[in-house]
Parts: structure tokens; C-alpha cells; sequence
């Protein structure tokens, strides 16, 4: 089913602007048909191709009523004076009632037709279609939300409504059924919905909730916390003219508020405030981000761990004089950086995706400090090399980080000690990222491999620890090959669980 933005370009002539007003009324518009009672169907002009008429573009349902349709209407071409009232509502501007009701879909449907203005003219029509099977006396109640309802529908067809930059999509936001409270003009209560006075005993109300100045009494009961940019009195109550859209807590109880001014004919004849009590939500957000800043602290301190591990290891190092022991002891430093990266990475993200470029590019840097600290007092014809990355890790989950980490920085440790010591040449760390696997090759124009060399059969610890993470932790391949010129080629395939977030 195409949507409203193809619609409207494929059968209208219609202005961005004038599209962005529509997905804005349409951003809102569930808030009008709950408080209608009604389906409502957004109708544009359409004027190609073929003769002139009106296409449905969107369609919503109430929540508070049993729906006048089953069948979806979107997509549907009406030629001129098809609908009478939808006809009326466009050629006239105004609000078009008078008519029938109507048989539709085996139940009698009474059809109300609404200007759509902006800038001044009329760019669509709302209809509003009420399933009068289930119609009986309305309760205080419905009465309250039909009366809200008419001026919102004033306000869209003289286009004060939606209010721009005002619509709200969060989960949170509340809903008409959540709790409503219609304020009259000097800001003071005409009615409460039940759950709209349960939320208030919650925040500490003991009296009646109509009557009293909700703005006053709602900065009595929970002041706010700090600087505001604006009174709470002032924006609870609608008095600033504008849509607004805040949170107060008291007694452990956090309840957002949202004010609607309604201003029918430009003048203010009272507020529509929905209010929604976001405490258990508000409690289990806090919960997770106290987790997420516990797991941020524990890497970093593991981090800080691991750091001093290696500096104790290379320490002993340094007082060793037989060489092998030497070497291997600078072999588990490398190792136990490598991870302490990883770590540092994961503190500032936590146990979420992380970006591996910035882990691989000082992994890289890291083995070249080492390469060079190695060096030192040596020996050597040549400088030692800086690994290049060609290519995207992109985001990677966290429980590949470390295992990818150690095998990267056992192949340029490799391909540095083992391709290239001694002599001018390149390694590169070239990466291709599809949704569902990563190919890593870690190439030099080195040595190249020993006649008969076989990773399996390797005796050196390095590879035997790149084998075993990339098969076992990884879940991947390994391949070292020889290069058709010279040098080597370690090529590296690993499956990537739910595909990750792949390299631009």
C-alpha cells in the first residue's frame, strides 16, 4: 500500500510545505478521531491522472469506538460529486454536516466533512465517519470529548491545528483515554476524566480537582526542580498560547501533561490537557541507564586492570636476561593491551554495538609503538612500517569485539615481525562488510610463508590462538596464503549475528 507522501506527489499538485502540514495533521489526528468517536479519511484533490476528484490518502480508526469501516479506504478515487459533503467542505471552506446518514459496510455511518487550510487555503478534506450502531445518551464524558472535538475541528479547518513543531510520537505521549481535563478559559477545571483525578491524588491532591486552577495547584504540588525556562503554572494551563508538553513528579509519582489551547475563531475558550501517569516507565528508564552506567564502569575498570597487568608484565620483561622469556613476556603484553583497548571502547558504549574502525585503527597504532619499541637498539635496514586500513568495520556487537581484537593484532604482529622485519614494504587491513558477514584480509609484500607451511600444523603460539578464536569464539574462517607476487594474505570471514549495522 503506497503511502501518503506517494499519494499525494502521484495525484496532486501539492506544495512540500502543504505535504508537511498533511503529515502533521496526520502526526495528530488519532487524538480527533478518539475524541469524535469516529473514523476519520483524508481526502486530497486530485488532478491526475484522469478526471478530476478526490483520493483517500490516510486513514485512522478510534480507540474509544467500534470502527464505521473494516475495509481500508486508502488508495480510493472518488470522481467529482461523489461525496456531496466532501465536495461541500473543499468548494465552500467550511464545515459540512447537513446530509443522511449512510449505509456503509452494513451499518448506518453519519459522515461530517472538514477543511483542511493552510497558508490560507484549502489543500484537503477530513471526513469524519461516526458508526451510529453503537450511538446511545452520552455520558458527561462523552459530551466533553465531542465538544473538544468540534473545536479542534474549527481550528483545523481555519488552519490553527496541529500546532507546528508541536506533535509528540513518543511511547509516553498521553492519550485521550489516559486522563483528560478541560480547563475553561481563566485555566480553572470544567472537568476531570476518573483516571485524570486518579493521577492527581497520586501527586498529593486531597480536594476536588474541578474548579481549582490546574496550572497553580500543579506547581503547588510538584515545584519544579531548578531553572525552567517557563512557569509550569503558565504551560499546564495553556496560557501561553501554544501546544505544551511537560513532566511533574511528587511523592515518587511522575506524570506528563500535555496542553492543548483551543482557540476556535482565533480566541481561547479553554485548554484540552491529556495526562498520562509515566511513573513505572519513567522508574524502569532509570533502572537501565543505572545498569548501563554500572557496565560503563566496569570496563573502565577492567580497562585500568588490564593496563596494569601489562605494566607489570613488561616490568618483569625488562629483568629477564634469557631472551626467549623475554620475548614471550612482550608477547602477552601485546595481548593484554590488545584487550585493555577493547575495554576502553566498550566504557564509552557500554554492552551495546561499537564502531570498530576507531578499535582496529588503534589496535593498529598500537602494534606499530611496539614494533618500534622492539626495534630499538637493533639492528635494522628499514623503518618499521604503518598498517593502513582500507575499508569499514562499521558496527560490530561487543561479544566480537575482544576475540576480533586479539586475532588483528596477532596478524599485523605477524606481518610486521615476521613479513616485513628488516625491510621496506606495506601492510594493509583491507575490510568488505555485507549485512550478515565481515571479510577481513591482513596483507604485506613481505617474506611470504615457509615452504610447506600449514596453519594447522603451526607451532607458533600466535596462530594457534588466531585459529582457535576465529573458528571457536568467532565462528569463522581462516586462511593464510601466499600472494600471487610476493608476501602474504591472512583472509579472515566471520558471520555477523542480526547483520549488525554495516560501513557506509
Amino acid at each position: 500500500m503506497a503511502d501518503l507522501a506517494d499519494l499525494v506527489r502521484r495525484h496532486t499538485d501539492l506544495t512540500e510545505p502543504e505535504l508537511d502540514w498533511l503529515h502533521l495533521l496526520v502526526g495528530e489526528w488519532q487524538l480527533l478521531a478518539d475524541l469524535s468517536f469516529a473514523d476519520l479519511l483524508l481526502w486530497v484533490r486530485a488532478v491526475r491522472p484522469g478526471p478530476d476528484g478526490f483520493v483517500a490518502v490516510a486513514q485512522i480508526r478510534p480507540v474509544t469506538s467500534q470502527t464505521a469501516y473494516v475495509q481500508d479506504k486508502v488508495g480510493q478515487l472518488i470522481p467529482d460529486g461523489k461525496r456531496v459533503l466532501v465536495n461541500r467542505a473543499w468548494h465552500e471552506g467550511r464545515i459540512a454536516r447537513e446530509g443522511d446518514p449512510e449505509w456503509g459496510e452494513g451499518i448506518p455511518v453519519r459522515e461530517e466533512t472538514i477543511p483542511v487550510r493552510f497558508d490560507g487555503r484549502v489543500i484537503a478534506v477530513v471526513a469524519r465517519h461516526t458508526n451510529l450502531a453503537t450511538a446511545r445518551t452520552p455520558s458527561r464524558l462523552e459530551l466533553t470529548y465531542l465538544a473538544s472535538a468540534a473545536d479542534l475541528a474549527t481550528m483545523v479547518a481555519e488552519g490553527r491545528f496541529p500546532f507546528p513543531g508541536g506533535a509528540t510520537d513518543s511511547d509516553a505521549s498521553p492519550r485521550a483515554g489516559d486522563g483528560l481535563l478541560r480547563l475553561d478559559a481563566d485555566g480553572r477545571v470544567a472537568y476531570a476524566s476518573p483516571n485524570a483525578v486518579s493521577a492527581y491524588r497520586r501527586l498529593g491532591l486531597s480536594g476536588d480537582v474541578v474548579g481549582v486552577h490546574l496550572g497553580e495547584t500543579t506547581a503547588r504540588l510538584a515545584p519544579p526542580q531548578g531553572l525552567v525556562d517557563e512557569p509550569i503554572s503558565w504551560l499546564v494551563s495553556g496560557l501561553s498560547g501554544r501546544e505544551s508538553d511537560v513532566e511533574v513528579e511528587a511523592r515518587g509519582v511522575v506524570v506528563r501533561l500535555r496542553s492543548i489551547p483551543l482557540l476556535p475563531g482565533g480566541n481561547r475558550v479553554g485548554t484540552l490537557v491529556l495526562l498520562r501517569d509515566v511513573t513505572e516507565l519513567r522508574r524502569r528508564e532509570r533502572a537501565l541507564l543505572s545498569k548501563d552506567a554500572t557496565i560503563r564502569e566496569i570496563h573502565h575498570r577492567v580497562k585500568n586492570n588490564l593496563q596494569t597487568v601489562a605494566a607489570l608484565l613488561r616490568l618483569q620483561a625488562r629483568r629477564l636476561d634469557v631472551p626467549e622469556g623475554r620475548a614471550a613476556l612482550e608477547e602477552a603484553v601485546r595481548r593484554v593491551r590488545a584487550i585493555a583497548v577493547v575495554h576502553d571502547t566498550l566504557a564509552q558504549t557500554a554492552d551495546g554495538p561499537v564502531d570498530f574502525d576507531e578499535i582496529a585503527d588503534r589496535l593498529i597504532a598500537l602494534v606499530a609503538d611496539l614494533a618500534v619499541a622492539d626495534l630499538a637498539g637493533a639492528e635494522a635496514s628499514a623503518e618499521v612500517v604503518m598498517p593502513e586500513r582500507v575499508g569499514s568495520f562499521g558496527q560490530l556487537p561487543s561479544a566480537i569485539a575482544t576475540p576480533l581484537s586479539l586475532v588483528l593484532t596477532e596478524l599485523l604482529q605477524n606481518a610486521l615481525e615476521h613479513g616485513l622485519r628488516g625491510r621496506d614494504g606495506k601492510v594493509e587491513v583491507a575490510v568488505r562488510r555485507a549485512d550478515d558477514e565481515v571479510e577481513i584480509e591482513v596483507a604485506d609484500d613481505g617474506a611470504g610463508l615457509p615452504a610447506g607451511f600449514s596453519l594447522a600444523d603451526s607451532p607458533r603460539l600466535g596462530l594457534q590462538i588466531v585459529r582457535t578464536l576465529v573458528e571457536g569464539d568467532l565462528r569463522g574462517r581462516i586462511e593464510l596464503r601466499a600472494r600471487p607476487d610476493v608476501g602474504t594474505s591472512a583472509v579472515l570471514r566471520i558471520p555477523v549475528p542480526g547483520g549488525g549495522a554495516p560501513a557506509e
